[in-house]
């Protein structure tokens, strides 16, 4: 492979991502930009590959992007971020039979939450609960640790919350608001049981991340080449929609440190 081609990692959660990742490798050689991208089963093994340096660029969700600003030292670069990674939230849902109007009635019910490294159906929804001073000792946790690793981007442990919430397991649950509108649209939510009860504070999301040793005029030409992808143009359109945006946006941190906090003060998971 030539010094030139920027290699990029990201995580194969699903079959889509080698049609995204070939579109968006078409895309950067249409744009003169050599450029090429290797795909991990799990976001630990593709931070490790980052900070080795066996690729130049890491394409990181929330969790795995802070986890790389920690062994960095907060000296890695961060690259770039989709529309729909900025002010994302999650959903507290309820069985509309619980008897649960409050945060505060949660106590004594059972909260169903995703996998232990999901963001938005774990980590964040309990760290925000803890600031509400809900009182967590007192809530029975149903957790689903479905596809771990991943970091929550197959949505199947959220999807198992949902399962748990229709069928009475669970009297509450904690989902991304990707999840619940993609299910909302495909009907599989009965509105006659299930209620939003409340909504989270924003954060951020995904993130391209890279070690500061990237060589400037790469992180450059990445960087150009990504920011000039059109949603008006029907060839950049596809991928796009694809890949969940309609305009990368250039680097913000201040959408982590809620996350930052969550980790400093309870870990990964509860």
């Amino acid at each position: 492979m030539s010094d030139d081609t920027i290699l990029v990692g990201a995580v194969a959660y699903d079959p889509k991502v080698v049609t995204i990742w070939e579109g968006i490798r078409a895309y950067f050689q249409d744009q003169g930009v050599r450029m090429d991208f290797a795909l991990y089963s799990n976001y630990e093994r593709q931070v490790e590959s980052l900070l080795r340096g066996h690729i130049d660029i890491a394409w990181n969700t929330p969790l795995a992007h802070v986890l790389v600003q920690q062994r960095t030292s907060n000296q890695s670069l961060s690259l770039g971020m989709r529309d729909s990674d900025q002010d994302f939230r999650s959903k507290i849902l309820v069985r509309r039979d619980a008897g649960i109007k409050s945060l505060s009635d949660l106590e004594g019910k059972t909260l169903a939450v995703g996998s232990r490294d999901s963001t938005q159906a774990r980590i964040l929804p309990l760290h925000f609960l803890r600031q509400e001073s809900v009182d967590l000792d007192k809530v029975n946790l149903l957790a689903f640790d479905t596809d771990v690793g991943k970091h929550g981007d197959t949505g199947t442990s959220e999807i198992d919350v949902l399962s748990a919430l229709h069928d009475g397991r669970a009297q509450a649950g904690a989902v991304g608001d990707l999840i619940w509108v993609l299910e909302q649209s495909a009907g599989r939510i009965d509105a006659n049981v299930i209620e939003v009860l409340w909504t989270t504070p924003p954060f951020d999301h995904c993130m391209f991340d890279a070690l500061p040793s990237l060589a400037a005029e790469k992180a450059e030409r990445f960087k150009k080449a990504l920011f000039a992808m059109d949603w008006n143009d029907p060839r950049h359109r596809h991928i796009l929609e694809l890949e969940g945006l309609k305009q990368w946006m250039p680097p913000r941190e201040e959408g982590y440190e809620t996350l930052r906090d969550a980790l400093r003060q309870h870990g990964a998971a509860r």
